[in-house]
């Protein structure tokens, strides 16, 4: 197990909020970090670019402010997800204004992160990368990543398809570093059993969707209320690589999600076929699994603190002794 020094102490249970486009933004990361986990937001979402800067203010600002009046509590650090891909056009001016705010962790998708890594090491933070196999992972190794965020079969967004009692095992015999875990994952129980499969850390994104400061439509905060597992479509057409979504949204967009192969191989042609140019991500909604034990939408701090007793309470089963 290897937890950074930057997380310990700092930590209600150990568990980052995975970063959602669109979604996750200052007012769901700043209420998950007051509540003692990891909050994170793409990069992507703070529009224009220059807001990027204005958000990382805020939110360095207010954690500062929270810790300093509540010194007995957790304050778990903030990240921010960048997409390293040529298509990206705002890599290195986000990047930039990562450095300049010193943000303690950033989470790097798509390509080996070399660059990323060296700029971000510079101040002493942290780089996890998140993989869908062990080939993936491999790379992002080799580039000096301090962690690995395997996003296994079931998880929200562009997830793999892998057993996470495989894959983490797997990347385990080649690192030594921080492993966090994807998929299907709402429930404190389910961080316990995270770390007992091999992994530091969970990562959670579908749950504090249904959360009230999540920036979500009320409507698709109720489809994840309403939904099961069985729900979750897994499909590229969307966006070109795979990914699970709501079923119901898919729906809604005016297509059949029990036939999409007829819908166009050509992810690009999605947005004439739709209803109105539905979109991937804004129209069509992501989530995992895990949707299926998801009952409300309370605020963050009532979650995250149900979720710490549910994982006590594993803990407590595990040893043996009465829930």
């Amino acid at each position: 197990m290897s937890l950074p020094a930057v997380l310990e102490g700092n930590l209600r249970i150990p568990l980052i909020g995975a970063p959602m486009f669109i979604v996750s933004g200052p007012d769901l990361v700043i209420a998950q970090c007051k509540a003692g986990i990891v909050g994170s937001f793409p990069a992507l979402n703070a529009r224009p670019q220059e807001m990027l800067d204005e958000w990382l203010t805020r939110i360095t600002s207010e954690l500062a402010d929270y810790a300093a009046a509540n010194p007995g509590q957790p304050v778990a650090p903030y990240a921010v997800n960048q997409i390293v891909h040529q298509t990206n056009e705002r890599l290195m001016a986000d990047m930039e204004t990562c450095v300049k705010h010193r943000v303690p962790i950033v989470i790097t998708s798509l390509r080996p992160p070399a660059a990323v890594v060296e700029a971000v090491h510079s101040y002493g933070g942290l780089v996890f990368h998140d993989v869908i196999n062990v080939r993936h992972a491999r790379k992002a190794i080799e580039q000096g990543v301090d962690g690995i965020i395997t996003v296994c079969s079931g998880a929200g967004g562009h997830a793999g398809t892998t057993s996470p009692f495989a894959l983490v095992k797997e990347v385990r015999e080649i690192f030594d570093g921080t492993i966090i875990l994807s998929g299907s994952m709402s429930q404190g129980n389910d961080v316990l059993a995270a770390q007992a499969m091999g992994a530091d850390l969970a990562y959670i994104g579908t749950r504090f969707i249904a959360t009230r400061e999540a920036n979500a439509p009320a409507e698709y905060k109720e489809m994840i209320v309403q939904s099961q597992s069985a729900d979750i479509v897994y499909t590229s057409l969307f966006t070109g690589i795979h990914g699970s979504y709501l079923r119901g949204s898919i729906v809604n967009a005016g297509l059949d999600p029990d036939n999409l192969e007829n819908a166009g191989k050509d992810a690009m042609d999605f947005a004439s076929r739709g209803n109105s140019g539905a979109k991937a991500w804004k129209d069509i909604w992501g989530a995992g699994q895990g949707v299926g034990t998801v009952h409300d939408v309370p605020p963050v701090n009532e979650l995250v603190l149900r979720m710490e007793k549910e994982y006590k309470a594993a803990l407590r089963r595990l040893n043996g002794q009465e829930a």
